[in-house]
């Protein structure tokens, strides 16, 4: 056992007295030791429960014969932190969430881990991390928020953001805005549309580290208690059977996990966090087979934001088993794989039932034919840009319209709320990348308050940024490279004509090539906006968004 280390022989003697003092048991330090990943919190509302969830997986590991010992994980809560400094802070999280958790796993000598996550940045950095350690892992998160309920209609916290947009136009009340502040999160776990949090749980389960129910079971469900109780039995098994995750995060599980992201119709944040796993994994994953993967999956849901259900009608009709069983009857998935049950992938789904047609549609009558996400490209994106297709109302799919260029998320929303943007714009806000955000900022307020003011079938907004899995239209995001090491979007001025065509995934500006050489003699970088700090290191050390915006030293 790996945890030999600190427990055989004589040189041990000090470690065992350590774990003497911690109350363990001659009996426990014969058993493997396992690691509990634990990311509760108070201040996140998908956190709140996890200190439930870790008490059920302790028990499920002391019932499976392993001394369960627990230690925290870090995490933000993305809509506390949007519209301030504090998303600066967000995507950064991910890697603080990796570089802690392998750092003490490692100096501990775990034998094995289960990892409790929830929230936007926390579960792709989790899972980063058991890519690095590749101990036997399991992964149970703390499950989503039922969705609100406002004026008999079901609502989430995208209805919230675009609430304050109404508000701005005139089209609601303040009463309005109370009533939908009250109702739209009515519970704790991650909010109940396919948001960040819920994508990166749904495809923990689809690439094989999550068990079945792990990205749907609602947090306030008794079956997620006992989701955490399986989960803390089955490290046990895995860790007999030495299943690890470099055995399930293989290239053919990504291109599995990609293929389920398609047909959920997932937030384009998981174009940053599966390259980045991948990374860790050992796997190169570029973002241009996304491409390729959408033109042969067919979306099958339109969850929140792309449409009226969410993750608890999901769970209801058969969950993300339901979803790739549908996409067998194609064959659009290696159900040879190995996953955390212990089992293929196919012997996991053999028994999956689509419950509601309406909420899973079946592979003959998708959404769409092709996937939830495109990847465009063209002389403003040399590299690429990312759009949540599936949430794109059909007359944005192809359009044209004036730059109106931001250097940064305050200053658009300003203008929006000022009505100083008009049907036709295009939206432009840049400097907000990793390097030039610092942190690659979500820009959920600008978006939502489009589609709050009734402008969401007619502005496009595009930026060197990201958006969370809440904003829809035609956010066009991760555009590279970003602003701040002189992409194209630098050079972009007011009243420049954007070209968008989301269906041949190209993102044009219609200037002349002499004209841009022109604009890129001026260019010069701008002073870093953040000197010191966990920001400063991050910005010196982080690559592109097409990259996944991993670390790397330079």
């Amino acid at each position: 056992m790996k945890s030999d280390s600190v427990k055989r022989g004589m040189q041990q003697a000090p470690h065992r007295s350590l774990f003497n003092a911690l109350g363990l048991t001659k009996e426990e330090l014969d058993r493997p030791l396992v690691g509990i990943v634990s990311s509760y919190n108070e201040i996140v509302p998908g956190h709140m429960n996890l200190d439930k969830i870790v008490e059920a997986v302790k028990l499920g590991v002391a019932m499976a014969g392993g001394p369960p010992i627990v230690f925290p994980a870090i995490a933000v809560c993305d809509g506390i932190a949007m519209g301030h400094i504090g998303m600066k802070y967000s995507l950064v999280t991910r890697d603080l969430i990796a570089d802690s958790t392998e750092a003490m796993a490692m100096a501990h000598a775990f034998d094995a881990l289960v990892m409790v996550p929830n929230c936007d940045k926390n579960v792709p950095g989790l899972l980063m991390a058991a890519a690095r350690i590749n101990v036997p892992t399991v992964f149970v998160s703390g499950g989503p928020m039922l969705a609100g309920h406002v004026k008999g209609e079901k609502r989430s916290l995208s209805s919230m953001f675009e609430a304050v947009g109404a508000y701005a136009a005139g089209k609601m009340t303040e009463e309005d805005v109370t009533e939908f502040e009250c109702k739209v999160c009515p519970t704790c776990g991650s909010c109940s549309g396919m948001y960040t949090a819920n994508s990166m749980n749904c495809l923990t389960e689809a690439i094989g580290m999550g068990l079945p129910g792990n990205g749907t079971i609602p947090a306030v469900y008794s079956e997620r208690i006992k989701l955490a109780k399986h989960a803390g039995m089955k490290v046990m098994e895995l860790l007999e059977k030495n299943i690890r995750p470099r055995d399930i995060l293989t290239e053919k599980a990504f291109m599995n996990a990609l293929t389920v992201d398609m047909a959920l119709g997932c937030s384009t944040n998981t174009m940053l966090h599966l390259p980045a796993i991948a990374h860790e994994a050992g796997v190169e994953l570029n973002v241009d087979i996304a491409n390729e993967i959408s033109a042969r999956t067919p979306n099958l849901c339109h969850l929140a934001p792309a449409g009226y259900t969410y993750m608890e009608d999901l769970n209801e009709a058969g969950g993300i088993y339901a979803v790739m069983k549908e996409l067998t009857k194609k064959d659009l998935l290696d159900t040879s794989l190995i996953t955390a049950t212990g089992k293929t992938v196919g012997e996991n789904i053999e028994n999956a039932v689509n419950r509601n047609p309406e909420v899973i549609r079946p592979i003959e009558k998708p959404y769409s034919e092709t996937g939830g996400i495109a990847v465009l490209k063209g002389n403003l994106a040399p590299d690429s840009a990312v759009v949540k297709r599936s949430a794109v109302v059909p007359e944005m799919m192809k359009h044209e319209g004036p730059a109106r260029v931001f250097d940064c998320e305050e200053d658009a929303i300003a203008a929006i709320k000022g009505g100083k943007i008009v049907s036709g714009d295009v939206v432009v806000i840049r400097y907000e990348g990793p390097k030039g955000g610092p942190g690659m900022r979500e820009m959920l307020n600008p978006t939502s308050a489009i589609a709050g003011m009734g402008l969401g079938a007619e502005v496009a907004l595009i930026t060197d940024g990201r958006f969370s899995g809440a904003s829809r239209g035609a956010s066009i995001g991760h555009v590279c490279p970003e602003a701040a090491v002189g992409g194209p979007i630098a050079l972009v001025e007011e009243g420049d004509i954007i070209e968008i065509d989301i269906n041949a995934n190209k993102l044009n500006l219609k200037v002349s090539e002499e004209e841009l050489a022109k604009r890129r003699e001026k260019w010069q970088p701008r002073q870093p906006k953040v000197t010191n700090g966990y920001l400063a290191r991050y910005a010196s050390m982080v690559t592109s968004s097409s990259r996944g915006a991993i670390l790397e030293i330079k």
